[in-house]
């Protein structure tokens, strides 16, 4: 099985836009893959921010006021023989009207990527917008048996019984959440791996868990020769690099996300890896630099 891995972003022939992107840690093999947009409230990049605060935030990101298309990144990883698939997607939820995510399984075939191939996933939690690619019709079937699904233990028991107190979601989002995760949970209990606090998943590749999105929340370090990059799941936002402290709307916890978010940035700046995030704009590889008392998001230069 080859991952197709190119040193170049390319398009499906039937897409107007590049949908994949590829990186090189040392030996190890990324692909950053959309799973497309989502169209979400533009108050649930800050909803503990002042309005006006907020507004101009965007106004100055060239952004419309009231909502627009947050980015939803995949990322396919191969290293020491195994196939990793970091994060699942959307897949399909009719109930939300959300048709412009949901498009991974699609772009992995476009990829030339068999999902028997894929020996492990890794979810850094479990919400919808994560796991709803493994729940699609017909994709179980075309999963090895034997494949690994490695999740933070926190994770699985929130979910049991999950606290939707302190979030700020647009209405059906948590009874969506909530009935998706216990379809995962269900169809895929005995498969998952689950570990406490930190994982090897394949040789450099490291599941970490974090907290703050979620309890379980978790990010996926990798490092080979001297390379390094992160996947940080929904610990970083677009805005969280000038404002860390403004609470996302899906957070459960925000304030231990905000102290999560400003751990991570600090750390990424003084290290200098790649960074990949599932909400920042598709590619979304780049790097953090230190900017004043909060953080400035350099996006890297397209390999062509």
């Amino acid at each position: 099985m080859s991952l197709n891995i190119t040193s170049h972003p390319e398009r499906a022939p039937s897409e107007l836009v590049p949908s994949r992107y590829a990186v090189q840690v040392g030996d190890i093999d990324v692909l950053v893959i959309s799973d497309g947009v989502l169209p979400l409230p533009t108050k649930m990049l800050g909803h503990n921010a002042d309005p006006d605060v907020r507004a101009a935030w965007l106004n100055d990101m060239f952004l419309p006021p009231d909502a627009f298309d947050w980015s939803l990144n995949v990322v396919l990883v191969k290293s020491g023989g195994q196939t990793i698939l970091i994060d699942a997607g959307l897949g399909l939820d009719p109930n939300l009207n959300l048709p412009r995510a949901g498009q991974l399984i699609m772009r992995l075939e476009a990829a030339g990527i068999d999902l028997g191939a894929v020996t492990d996933v890794v979810l850094t939690h479990m919400h919808m917008d994560h796991v709803g690619g493994l729940l699609v019709d017909g994709v179980k079937e075309r999963l090895r048996p034997d494949l690994r699904i490695h999740v933070a233990a926190a994770e699985v028991t929130f979910w049991e019984a999950p606290d939707f107190t302190y979030v700020d979601m647009p209405p059906g989002f948590p009874d969506a959440l909530r009935a998706t995760a216990k379809r995962f949970a269900d169809a895929y209990r005995s498969q998952l791996y689950l570990f406490d606090q930190e994982h090897e998943v394949a040789p450099g590749v490291i599941v970490r868990r974090t907290g703050g999105h979620t309890p379980g929340h978790s990010i996926v370090r990798m490092a080979s020769g001297g390379d390094r990059l992160t996947f940080a799941g929904d610990a970083v936002f677009t805005v969280g690099f000038e404002h860390p402290d403004w609470h996302n709307g899906f957070e459960h916890d925000p304030k231990e996300a905000a102290r999560v978010r400003v751990r991570l940035l600090t750390e990424l700046a003084a290290t200098g890896e790649q960074l990949v995030a599932t909400h920042l704009p598709f590619p979304s590889v780049g790097r953090v630099a230190v900017d004043g008392d909060a953080f400035r998001w350099v996006p890297a230069f397209w390999d062509y």
